[in-house]
């Protein structure tokens, strides 16, 4: 087994941490890393740094924030009484493709960061729901728009919020299987996000 200088190895520890990051992907990305000028080092470092102590959750839809309220949620462009509910931050971006279509998305988002898993350890307490609850409490939102995977997970949390968030003046729909079963969202191109939106039903 190869060893590694402590500060090598302790570099490679903590990319294998990342997703999709394996012990020999983690070798060639500090190896990499350490080949890299001084200056592209300390860039990578401080980019590292600058997340972490720059960004945060919107306050009102929980999305990776630089602003609070985000960039969606302080538009005065978008329908803040359409709500579209997504798994993560990540996903947001397949929604707004949609915008280049005609009819495409003009709400907001709330982003849940994460799906029921009891296998996980993942239960309702662990979504973050309590502002969008709030939300429909207060009579802000007339339609929830349910995008979450079509995964058992995914169909699950819907199912789920569907009967929490259930009200007679606020209309839930569920995404259309335009997005095919089983599948992420995250990774769906605009016509079929556009479909899937457009052909939403009642929950």
């Amino acid at each position: 087994m190869t060893r590694y200088a402590e500060p090598m190895a302790r570099l490679i520890e903590e990319l294998k941490k990342l997703p999709g990051v394996g012990t020999k992907s983690a070798q060639r990305l500090a190896f990499h890393i350490l080949r890299s000028s001084d200056e592209d080092a300390a860039a990578l470092a401080e980019a590292v740094r600058g997340l972490k102590v720059s960004l945060r959750l919107c306050s009102v839809c929980n999305n990776v924030t630089d602003i609070d309220p985000c960039a969606y949620c302080s538009s005065p462009a978008r329908n803040h009484r359409l709500v579209c509910v997504v798994e993560e931050p990540t996903t947001i971006a397949a929604v707004e493709r949609t915008r280049s279509s005609h009819g495409g998305f003009q709400g907001v988002y709330h982003v849940l960061h994460g799906t029921l898993s009891p296998l996980h350890g993942v239960g309702p307490d662990q979504l973050r729901t309590s502002t969008l609850i709030a939300r429909v409490e207060k009579g802000e939102v007339d339609e929830i728009i349910l995008a979450t995977s079509p995964t058992l997970e995914g169909e699950a949390t819907a199912h789920w919020l569907a009967t929490e968030l259930r009200s007679p003046s606020v209309k839930i729909t569920r995404i259309a299987t335009g997005v095919p079963a089983g599948s992420d969202i995250e990774y769906a191109d605009e016509v079929t996000m556009t479909r899937a939106l457009e052909g939403r039903r009642e929950v």
